[in-house]
């Protein structure tokens, strides 16, 4: 018996109800934030983060359920997808009423996918393509604060940090007015930006991460725009400080890079939240400031509908990845999209010995833990289906050839069962190999700090070769190989054991015990190995990698439960260059 009007209607009610409850947790979490960095709960910022990216999914499985007691309530057997069509139309009526339209459509899709298993996909079921035409109304000055640069720039700089209190007190505040005007006054793209007709606006809400709170904000002008931040911390003893003012647009841009953890900040509009942030980063991809903020299932969406827009006015042929291929992952892109595909293989190359399950498990862990801008957060897809026509014959030759089990040919689609997409970026052996001196010395810089910083997270990336390390179009390097990391509490760092006579280090097999966890920093030359001029350079700067006791150190620091500092900025554009730092 088909679904009756009334039914279509009960299930996307069912369906808006499990969405509000699920924004309101989403919030409820978020909203928290500010507590949490006063009283500096770091531990509780790490745990609560990865309660809110769980708490997506929850619902998901939790609404489904409640459609299955509906339909038993009911004595209906499973719809067919067709018959939501009409669910549609019902759900459609709902959501003019929200504050959140477009994040709704995609909790839609998402119970949509769940109930039929990825299949059926068409528009008038579900909303491939948003409904909403523009962002619910909201006021300026219910999304932002606006100064007035006219009154003086110590005046109007006091006048922000008044506005923008904590229970916590600043610690020195007349300290932080030095030192934000200095840098305005000295800045010359933010000082001739102010004038007689300049406009601040700062976002009223605060974003946090990790140990960290940042105001958002932008100068405004007749001619032109211009994006800042001004990080804050928390000593825990002396109270608030602003540890810098970040005024360049990539600078601002790396803040909000889609290698760091999702932000937690309130956002009773989303979309026209997004759209300020969108003018302050306008070579951002809206699905990645979407991400950012925490709705990476709607920035999944955003992504594919751009996707699907970008395959409409292109013609190139998907390719295998330039680099060196890899024993776990078969990876391919589109010349014209700045993104790659990655597909688990069905067997892997020796000596990989673990499972497809544990892959898994190690990308999910990528996802809730916190990136620290060193690791590519990524979006899974199931059942991708592209155009056939688009890939080339090298392409599809090697998908079946390296994982037959999860790629199938329906009618004019290569279907693909499951897929990671990320952003794509240069592989560090290629870039080396093009590098200049100063390129050279800084990526090596780079490669070791993204170690460290790793490190510093809790996280041990395992291969330290350089091809599992990519380059950002900011220069920063990314670690994007996760079949072998894994905690660093897990890990025993040991010294290797002096030989007692010289037949031992001749030997093929080490002639000391080696047990399942251990590591050997000394061993780590291996990646440097045929590189003599990159192992001068990193021996010079991060000559510690490779001692045993550097590692235990940090191993000691995590259980003690203290909390690293990981800036997303330089250090060197720090006001305070004496605080710790990593």
């Amino acid at each position: 018996m088909p679904l009756s009007r009334a039914q279509a209607a009960k299930i996307a009610h069912i369906m808006d109800a499990g969405f509000t409850e699920y924004r309101s947790q989403f919030e409820h979490i978020s909203s928290g934030a500010k507590q949490r960095f006063e009283q500096a709960l770091w531990q509780q910022v790490q745990a609560i983060g990865m309660r809110r990216i769980d708490l997506y999914g929850e619902m998901v499985t939790e609404v489904t359920k409640r459609l299955d007691l509906f339909r038993s309530a009911e004595n209906l057997g499973q719809e067919k997808a067709r018959e939501w069509v009409a669910v549609k139309l019902e759900f459609e009526k709902l959501t003019p009423q929200r504050t959140d339209p477009e994040l709704a459509e995609t909790f839609y899709n998402s119970i949509f996918c769940r109930t039929f298993r990825h299949r059926a996909l068409r528009e008038h079921r579900m909303f491939l393509f948003s409904s909403t035409e523009q962002a619910p109304k909201v006021l300026a000055q219910d999304m932002y604060r606006q100064y007035d640069a006219s009154q003086g720039v110590v005046s109007m700089v006091n006048e922000i940090l008044e506005d923008y209190k904590f229970s916590v007190p600043y610690a020195n505040k007349r300290l932080d007015v030095i030192n934000l005007v200095r840098i305005i006054k000295h800045n010359t793209d933010f000082r001739m930006a102010i004038g007689a007709q300049t406009r601040v606006q700062i976002l009223k809400s605060i974003f946090y991460r990790n140990k960290g709170a940042y105001l958002v904000g932008q100068l405004v002008n007749p001619s032109h725009s211009q994006p800042f931040i001004i990080p804050l911390l928390n000593d825990e003893t002396q109270g608030i400080y602003t540890d810098t003012l970040i005024t360049d647009p990539d600078d601002v841009s790396i803040i909000f890079s889609f290698t760091r953890s999702y932000f937690m900040v309130e956002t009773p509009v989303p979309a026209a939240f997004v759209g300020f942030l969108q003018q302050i980063l306008p070579a951002k991809p809206l699905a990645e400031i979407y991400t950012n903020i925490g709705f990476y299932k709607h920035g999944k969406s955003v992504f594919m509908r751009d996707y699907l827009h970008h395959m409409d006015d292109s013609d190139d042929q998907f390719i295998i990845a330039p680099g060196i291929k890899g024993m776990v992952m078969s990876v391919f892109t589109l010349p014209s999209l700045d993104i790659v595909f990655k597909i688990i293989k069905d067997k892997f190359a020796p000596p990989k010995a673990m499972s497809k399950a544990v892959v898994k498990e190690k990308y999910r862990l990528v996802k809730v833990h916190d990136r620290v801008g060193r690791m590519a957060d990524t979006q899974e897809f199931k059942h991708f289906a592209f155009a056939k026509h688009r890939f080339s014959q090298e392409l599809i030759d090697e998908l079946f050839a390296v994982a037959p089990s999860m790629i199938h040919i329906v009618d004019e689609y290569v279907v693909i069962e499951q897929l990671y997409v990320e952003r794509r970026m240069i592989p560090l052996n290629i870039y080396i190999d093009t590098a200049s001196d100063e390129q050279l010395y800084d990526v090596i810089d780079e490669y070791g700090n993204a170690i460290k910083q790793l490190a510093a997270a809790n996280i041990f990336p395992g291969d330290m070769l350089f091809k599992n390390f990519g380059v950002t179009r900011h220069g920063r390097v990314v670690f994007y190989d996760y079949d072998e990391i894994c905690y660093l509490t897990e890990c025993n760092f040991r010294k290797i054991p002096e030989a007692m006579y010289p037949e031992q280090e001749l030997a093929s097999e080490p002639w000391y015990s080696v047990g399942p966890y251990d590591v050997f920093p000394e061993e780590f030359h291996v990646f440097l190995a045929g590189r003599p001029r990159i192992a001068k350079i990193f021996r010079q700067i991060h000559s510690d990698i490779f001692d045993a006791d550097y590692w235990q150190s940090l191993q000691r620091d995590i259980v003690d439960g203290q909390v690293k500092d990981v800036f997303p900025y330089r250090r060197n554009k720090r006001f305070l260059s004496s605080k710790a730092s990593v």
